[in-house]
C-alpha cells in the first residue's frame, strides 16, 4: 500500500462521485449545451456572488486567462515571491500575456497592503503600468497559510485608490473558508476574478472554475478558446465538481486535523530542526544538517510513503482525501521511529 502524501491532487474520484460522473447529462460545451457544465458555472457563480464562471481543465489555465484579462503586454503584476503564477506556472505570465511580476517580500506567501502602496510604479513612461495585485490563499509555499481578511480588505482599498485589479488564486480557497469560518460571498464582494479548484481539496479528477462579474469576464471563454482550453462533452467531469460542493467541503477538517497531529510530532523529533505553523492540509518542515532530504525521502519510500522536496532540506507533506486513519497511523509510527 502506498501512502502517497506529496500533494492533495494524487486523490481519485470516490465510488459515489464516479457514480455522479456516469449519471451526468452532456452536451458539447463549446455551443454551451453541456447542462452539467452549466450548473456548476452557475452555481459557483452564485455562491461567490458574481454574474458569471467558466470551467478550465486546470488552475494554472484559470489564472493565467485572469491575467490575461487584466492586463496588457508591457504591463506589470504584484504578486509574492512565492507566488503560484510566478514559480508554478512556466513563466506563463511573460510568455502568454506579456507581464513582469513585481515581486513582494512577504511572510509565508502572504504581503501587506503597504507593501502593495511602494510596489505600485510611477506613473511615467518609462516604467511600467502597474495593473493587478495577485494574491493566493492558501499559501502553497508559505505552507498552507491562510490571509487575514482584514487585510484582504485593506489592499482592496488600495487597489480601488490605483484602479488595479485584485485575482485571487484560490486554489485551496475551501481549506481557508473552512479554517477560517468565512464565507464564499466575502472573496466574491472584495476580488475582481476567482479561481477556484476542484481537484485539490475537493478531490475531483480535474478541473478549476474562473469566476468574476460579466465585465471583465465577457472575453475569458475566447482567452481559453485561445489556451486550447475549449472542451465537449465535459459535463462528465463538471458533475465531479458539482458532487464536491454537496460533499467534500466540510469534511476538509479531517486533513487539517491529520496535518496538525503532524506538526505536533514532527516539532517533537530530534531530527527535525523546524516545522511551519500548520493552518490547513500542508505541512513543511525543514531537516537538520545532518541529514540530507534525498536520504530521508528515500528511507519513506522504503516504508511506502511518498513525500515531495521544496530544496534546502525543506520538506512538504500534504494531507488529502484520500489518505486514511489507518495510514495516518502508519505515517506518525513511522515518522517517530524512522531515526
Amino acid at each position: 500500500m502506498i501512502i502517497d502524501l506529496r500533494s492533495d491532487t494524487v486523490t481519485k474520484p470516490t465510488k459515489y462521485m464516479l457514480e455522479t460522473m456516469m449519471q451526468a447529462q452532456v452536451g458539447d460545451d463549446v455551443f454551451s449545451e453541456d447542462p452539467t457544465v452549466n450548473q456548476l458555472e452557475k452555481r459557483l457563480a452564485k455562491m461567490f456572488g458574481k454574474s458569471r464562471a467558466v470551467f478550465f481543465p486546470s488552475g494554472t489555465m484559470a489564472n493565467q486567462t485572469a491575467i490575461k484579462l487584466h492586463t496588457n503586454p508591457g504591463e506589470q503584476v504584484i504578486c509574492d515571491k512565492y507566488a503560484h503564477i510566478y514559480n508554478y506556472e512556466s513563466g506563463g505570465a511573460s510568455f502568454n500575456s506579456g507581464v513582469s511580476c513585481r515581486l513582494l517580500d512577504g511572510h509565508r506567501g502572504m504581503f501587506t497592503a503597504s507593501q502593495v502602496v511602494e510596489a505600485i510604479n510611477p506613473d511615467a513612461f518609462y516604467y511600467s503600468q502597474t495593473s493587478l495585485v495577485e494574491i493566493e490563499n492558501t499559501t502553497n509555499k508559505g505552507g498552507g497559510a491562510c490571509w487575514d481578511f482584514s487585510e484582504i480588505l485593506k489592499i482592496k482599498e488600495v487597489c480601488k485608490a490605483n484602479n488595479l485589479g485584485f485575482h485571487l488564486d484560490g486554489a485551496r480557497i475551501w481549506n481557508a473558508l473552512v479554517v477560517k469560518k468565512e464565507s464564499p460571498q466575502q472573496y466574491g464582494q472584495v476580488f475582481d476574478t476567482i479561481s477556484v479548484c476542484l481537484s485539490k481539496g475537493l478531490g475531483c479528477p480535474i478541473g478549476s472554475v474562473l469566476i468574476g462579474d460579466e465585465g471583465i469576464m465577457k472575453n475569458a471563454i475566447r482567452i481559453r478558446k485561445i489556451f486550447g482550453g475549449n472542451m465537449r462533452q465535459v459535463g462528465y467531469l463538471a458533475a465531479a465538481g458539482l458532487y464536491a460542493l454537496e460533499n467534500h467541503i466540510e469534511r476538509l477538517s479531517e486533513d487539517h486535523k491529520k496535518a496538525k497531529e503532524l506538526e505536533k510530532l514532527l516539532s517533537e523529533l530530534s531530527y527535525i530542526k523546524v516545522v511551519e505553523p500548520v493552518e490547513t492540509n500542508i505541512v513543511i518542515f525543514e531537516l537538520n544538517n545532518t541529514i540530507k532530504e534525498a536520504d530521508f525521502t528515500q528511507k519513506l519510500k522504503e516504508h511506502n510513503i511518498l513525500i515531495i522536496s521544496m530544496g534546502s532540506n525543506k520538506l512538504r507533506i500534504v494531507t488529502h482525501l484520500d489518505y486514511t486513519d489507518d495510514m495516518h497511523e502508519k505515517v506518525l509510527k513511522v515518522l517517530k521511529n524512522l531515526i
